[in-house]
């Protein structure tokens, strides 16, 4: 269990790097968020990464006054749905769920707001009462996928990846290669230490239709930690700088010298079939 918890305290290591240089929408924990709203596909992974860039003024603004609008209408579901997520937006976790806990016990029923709750529980890191509160978010005849992929998050979290896989398989059942769930889905099995099957999945990701950068930034860290540095760096430079592109795949480098768990499973280039 060390062993395990120090692989996923790695990839979250390098995954960060990765991800707080994008110049993408706010990184959030666990792909049990959206890029532009609460109920956009979970796109970030499961690697339980939040960005290290101070929360900027706009986003202070979106705190501010939605918290004057919730004040004044707590009871206002849509209204509580979005003061905790742009609490989440700017770190302030244990309150985006303090909002949403209230939330459910007023309208215990209300399935949107159940996956909302469980997203912050789980980005929060209460990954045990995160499970228990998405299972409540959608039922067995009408399964939600975007709450399957964010269970499987979870599991992930958790360190059962052989479920986590199962959940994204029934997301993927219902949107056949919706690439957040593809990408979801590799960096589970990165987890699981299958780095070939990881990249396969993640380039299948990349394939899809308006997929998430973030989605390329995944497949780039998975090809690095296979030791395929030079093209891991073009990977990433389809949506970084350059310079960060560089420094990014010279960080992960760095930890892979470093750390020996990972170090046992990175592949040289003649091992891996380079496309996929």
């Amino acid at each position: 269990m060390v062993t395990q918890r120090s692989d996923l305290m790695a990839i979250r290591e390098a995954r960060a790097r990765f991800l707080a240089s994008a110049a993408i929408c706010g990184i959030l924990a666990l792909a049990v968020t959206g890029c532009k709203t609460l109920e956009s596909p979970e796109t970030t992974g499961t690697l339980g990464t939040t960005s290290s860039v101070t929360p900027d003024t706009d986003a202070r603004r979106d705190v501010e006054a939605l918290g004057a609008r919730y004040r004044a209408n707590p009871r206002d579901v849509e209204t509580a749905i979005q003061y905790a997520h742009a609490l989440r937006e700017t770190g302030q976790r244990s309150q985006a769920v303090a909002v949403l806990e209230q939330a459910a016990i007023r309208d215990p029923d209300n399935k949107r707001l159940l996956g909302a709750y469980g997203r912050a529980l789980a980005d929060a890191g209460n990954y045990g009462q995160a499970l228990d509160i998405l299972g409540k978010a959608h039922t067995p005849d009408q399964p939600d996928w975007r709450i399957l992929s964010a269970q499987g998050a979870v599991l992930d979290q958790m360190g059962r990846h052989d479920e986590a896989q199962r959940y994204y398989a029934s997301a993927l059942k219902i949107a056949p290669d919706e690439p957040s769930v593809l990408s979801n889905l590799g960096l589970s099995y990165a987890l699981a230490k299958d780095l070939p099957k990881a990249e396969a999945t993640l380039r299948r990701a990349t394939t899809q239709a308006n997929v998430d950068p973030r989605v390329r930034q995944n497949l780039a860290l998975v090809v690095g930690l296979q030791g395929r540095f030079a093209e891991a760096e073009t990977i990433a430079r389809a949506d970084l700088p350059p310079g960060e592109a560089a420094a990014n795949v010279a960080y992960l480098r760095d930890m892979l010298a470093k750390k020996s768990d990972w170090k046992k499973i990175a592949r040289p280039a003649s091992a891996v079939d380079p496309g996929g």
